[in-house]
């Protein structure tokens, strides 16, 4: 996997569900299955980081906004 920092949200969940296959397999070593397994918490928490900022960006831009919303029911 590359540098954690250059990879953007789609990449990250994608380095996520290949950990899970790997996980699901049943060949791993203890170690390994450990190490895949910190791999994916850690994606986990920067995935959940994103998306807390996206939809804190979401709610400032819609409290913000004009209301647009009663003009086009006028219409």
């Amino acid at each position: 996997m590359a540098d954690k920092k250059s990879k953007n949200f789609e990449q990250k969940m994608a380095d996520l569900e290949k950990i899970v296959t790997q996980l699901e397999k049943k060949d791993l070593e203890l170690e390994q299955s450990l190490e895949l397994f910190e791999k994916g918490i850690a994606l986990t928490r920067e995935c959940q980081k994103t998306l807390l900022t996206v939809e804190q960006k979401i709610s400032t831009l819609n409290t913000n906004a004009p209301s647009n919303l009663e003009q086009d029911k006028a219409l």
